[in-house]
């Protein structure tokens, strides 16, 4: 029992820093959609890294960073949609 003491220890860690570090993405992902609103913005730069493109749009004065596998001209008008969750999350996403 000594010998897997240390194993069963670091398991037991690793599980508990698995939970600990986003439980609010959990949530925030369980949590139903209150409403979605379409918005038009434009595309101003990009930026890859690691598998994945973030776009920074400009829609109303304020800019926002959307991550989308699909390619976006810069300058582009594109349509984006804010979506608003019930625990009062907004986030905004390309349609799909």
């Amino acid at each position: 029992m000594k010998r897997h003491a240390i194993g069963v220890i670091l398991i037991a860690s690793l599980f508990v820093a698995l939970l600990a570090s986003d439980p609010h993405k959990w949530t925030n992902d369980a949590t139903p959609i209150r409403s979605v609103e379409p918005i038009d913005a434009t595309v101003k730069s990009a930026h890859w890294g690691k598998g994945q493109s973030v776009y920074m749009l400009f829609e109303d004065g304020s800019s926002v960073f959307i991550d989308d596998d699909r390619p976006h001209l810069i300058g582009a008008r594109v349509a984006i949609e804010r979506v608003t969750r019930d625990n009062g999350l907004v986030f905004y996403r390309f349609p799909e």
